[in-house]
């Protein structure tokens, strides 16, 4: 009896070869049952999701299913091996994705992956033959396949434009310039905080201040400088001890802030190719009162400091005194009461700002306090999800000459402080008269405040050594409570008296939001 060979037939629509048997593969759906098709249309799909081109592979359309395949492995090792660097060095892998040409890349590539995603779920559709199940199945197999198509190519391509945003931003604001390095294993960074609104003549700094940063523990100092310093003699050899030999020392018409509207009125008697001859003039007043080498500085805009306020989601304060919203040249509309408060932008520029019923030392310490919870405000998570919002509000509202290849050290050494006290000095009255004081005052001040906080750094780093067996994750220090009070009434606080001059842990008061 002779047999039948039965030639295997070549499925046009699936481009595989089926035998003359019954096959109920994925690779075939004329033979299978109703409710076999729709199992098989929607597990297409789902292997999409899980593993872009899995469906091709299992179905027949093997050629795009291998690029889909290589692709998304791809991804995956390059999402592991950056992984890995984060635990391993934290520092290199941020210095690395700040880079002007790994963002370019990444954006691409994300924008790329999302078409040949897109591609894949309308292919795992089509192998999915709609046109043979029933009317409802097609439709709801249609409805899911757009939904995830929508999620997934969506997601990349919303994350392509959020890498194309801090792409431009950091390009921007940050320099190409070489890297300082750490002076006796610090370094030091001059925060001003500077208002350029309609009423001002020129940029003048109303904030000054000194954020002093361990290269190793990442334990902050930061000093407060008032804008109303006067007498101040430079170091000799800087530029700004030839251009004033007898120092800066006019009276009441002499003042720290005001020598950077001096540097751009006498430009000319800069070096030639001196980008910024105000900062240059600040930065070397602050260097010779606080006896500190400024390796960075970072100017804050407080006119559009609301915008920015607002991108991360608002900030939390403890407030003192009751702060009126007016004053001076504008009406009163309202307060700002003492207590833990969260602010937006709008409350928070005017906690800043605000003068009526306080000295200028008080507001000084204000707006150390909310620059304080600004930069607390900035972790990882935020980022993440304000990204846009933060890279669009930073734009015009920061300058600094920190390099981008220092990004990654500094983001590190950010993260290491955020479990630390942030010591702080203010040198205003009593500790120290801008009118008249004694500059060893200040930097004897300065020496001994860096020293307790690296003690005190050291002994935070061997405890968190000697828990971390005890538990996988150590519990944070909580810190001090705030201050409470009743709405309209004042906080008594001893710092008062000396306009805020010292806070042990200045994070108590100026937190980020939770």
């Amino acid at each position: 009896m002779s047999s039948t060979h039965v030639a295997p037939r070549e499925d046009a629509e699936a481009g595989v070869y089926v035998s003359g048997r019954p096959d109920r593969s994925l690779a075939d759906s004329e033979v299978l049952a109703p409710r076999m098709r729709r199992r098989r249309a929607f597990t297409l799909v789902l292997l999409t999701l899980l593993v872009p081109g899995s469906a091709q592979l299992v179905a027949g359309h093997r050629q795009l299913g291998r690029v889909g395949i290589r692709a998304w492995l791809g991804v995956v090792g390059l999402v592991v091996v950056l992984g890995l660097l984060l635990l391993t060095d934290r520092s290199l892998a941020i210095s690395v994705i700040g880079r002007a040409w790994v963002l370019s890349c990444l954006e691409l590539l994300l924008i790329g992956f999302a078409a040949l995603w897109a591609v894949l779920f309308v292919d795992a559709w089509r192998l999915g033959r709609p046109g043979s199940l029933l009317i409802r199945a097609r439709r709801v197999l249609t409805a899911v396949t757009a939904a995830l198509l929508v999620v997934t190519s969506g997601s990349l391509v919303y994350a392509a434009s959020s890498v194309g945003a801090g792409r431009q931003a950091l390009g921007s604001l940050f320099s190409d310039a070489a890297a300082a390095g750490a002076v006796n294993g610090r370094y030091n960074v001059l925060l001003l905080g500077a208002d350029t609104g309609k009423d001002r003549v020129g940029t003048r700094p109303d904030s000054i201040q000194v954020v002093s940063i361990d290269a190793k523990t990442g334990a902050p100092v930061t000093f407060g400088f008032s804008r109303d310093t006067e007498n101040i003699d430079f170091r000799p050899g800087s530029t700004m001890a030839r251009l004033m030999p007898e120092g800066w020392n006019c009276g009441d018409q002499c003042l720290l802030n005001g020598l950077y509207t001096w540097g751009h009125d006498h430009a000319k008697l800069f070096p030639p190719g001196t980008a910024d001859p105000g900062l240059v003039a600040t930065r070397e007043a602050v260097e010779a009162l606080s006896g500190l080498k400024i390796q960075y500085y970072v100017m804050v805009d407080l006119s559009g400091f609301k915008q920015m306020v607002d991108a991360v989601g608002g900030l939390d304060v403890t407030v003192r005194y009751r702060t009126p919203i007016g004053g001076g040249t504008s009406p009163i509309v309202g307060w700002i009461e003492p207590g833990r408060q969260h602010l937006d932008g709008w409350h928070a520029l005017w906690y800043a700002r605000s003068r009526q019923g306080s000295t200028n030392y008080e507001r000084m310490a204000r707006q150390r306090c909310v620059l304080t919870a600004m930069a607390g405000q900035l972790d990882p998570q935020t980022v993440l999800l304000r990204f846009q919002k933060i890279a669009s509000a930073s734009s015009g509202l920061i300058r600094t000459d920190l390099p981008q290849s220092e990004l990654g050290r500094f983001a590190d050494l950010a993260m290491k402080a955020r479990s630390q006290k942030i010591r702080s000095v203010n040198f205003v009255p009593p500790l120290v008269k801008p009118w008249a004081y004694d500059p060893a005052v200040i930097t004897s001040t300065v020496s001994r405040t860096i020293a307790a906080s690296e003690k005190a750094a050291k002994k935070h780093t061997a405890t968190s050594k000697a828990a971390a067996p005890a538990a996988a994750r150590p519990k944070p220090s909580k810190a001090p409570s705030a201050p409470k009070a009743q709405p309209g009434t004042a906080v008594q606080d001893p710092a008062k008296a000396a306009g805020n001059a010292a806070e042990d842990d200045l994070s108590s008061v100026c937190s980020a939001t939770s």
